[in-house]
């Protein structure tokens, strides 16, 4: 594994144990409202913080893009080596205690991911990838599935529940895959839903408004195992665009066919 890859997966792993501990009393943990329906809690913060502790404690001279404390004092546009952290993706999800979220940590390096991490707590499951070297799972190889018609394909996507007014395009595009695909779930965690397309779980993916930390690790999952991931206009700059697709090439391309008019 590579030396940078194993920091984080220690990173991972030392959030998941905050995590953990808090998800045996969820009554006890504090919840705050960022935004209408985006929460924020205590374990969220105290998990982030000890992934950058772990992280800078081994790496000093790198940035750090995080979904909680934004971005740090020596990030810029140039800026080699960068830290992407989502510390729980999937926060609702965790404090109604349903067992769908992750902690995801990534690596940018001059513009490209190169180290990706989404680990998931409440089944042990460990999604890594270094770029050029394979995605695995518990150590073991990771490929997208066969399949090749979005007809015969389970799709993954997410709601778009901090702007209300696009609900109704949404609810568009929502019937247009339900109609053309075998079926559609909202599991409610970008960062694993990507693991999953890379898994076999999921033959493909699409979601708008989302952030890079959403989608950094995940994204290098997909690439990493036979994948392919772009905006909803099959173009590769969705990092920080905010609406992809991910899937299996075949049902990539058919993906972006039907979701293409939704782009703008």
């Amino acid at each position: 594994m590579h030396p940078m890859l194993n920091t984080a997966v220690k990173a991972a792993r030392r959030a998941a144990a905050i995590i953990n501990r808090a998800s045996f009393d969820l009554d006890r943990v504090k919840v705050n409202l960022k935004g209408p329906k985006d929460f924020v809690t205590e374990v969220d913060q105290a998990a982030e913080q000890a992934i950058i502790d772990v992280l800078i404690g081994a790496y000093p001279d790198h940035a750090v893009l995080a979904e909680e404390s934004g971005a740090s004092a020596n990030l810029h546009d140039e800026h080699e080596n960068v830290w992407i952290i989502d510390p729980l993706d999937g926060t609702t999800n965790f404090i109604h205690g349903f067992p769908q979220y992750c902690v995801s940590i990534a690596l940018q390096q001059r513009g490209q991911i190169t180290q990706a991490v989404v680990y998931d707590p409440t089944r042990n499951d460990l999604f890594t990838a270094s770029k050029g070297a394979g995605a695995f799972l518990n150590e073991k190889r990771l490929r997208v599935t066969k399949r090749d018609k979005i007809a015969d394909a389970l799709i993954g996507t997410g709601f778009m529940y901090r702007d209300t007014a696009g609900m109704d395009e949404y609810l568009q595009m929502f019937r247009v895959m339900t109609e053309n695909s075998a079926g559609l779930r909202r599991p409610g965690a970008a960062a694993l839903d990507l693991a999953y397309v890379a898994a076999g779980r999921l033959d493909g993916f699409f979601e708008k408004g989302l952030k890079p930390w959403d989608m950094a690790a995940g994204s290098l999952l997909v690439t990493e195992s036979g994948g392919i991931m772009g905006t909803f206009a099959g173009e590769s700059d969705y990092l920080y665009k905010g609406n992809v697709i991910a899937g299996t090439p075949k049902v990539f391309a058919q993906m972006v066919n039907l979701l293409a008019p939704f782009a703008k």
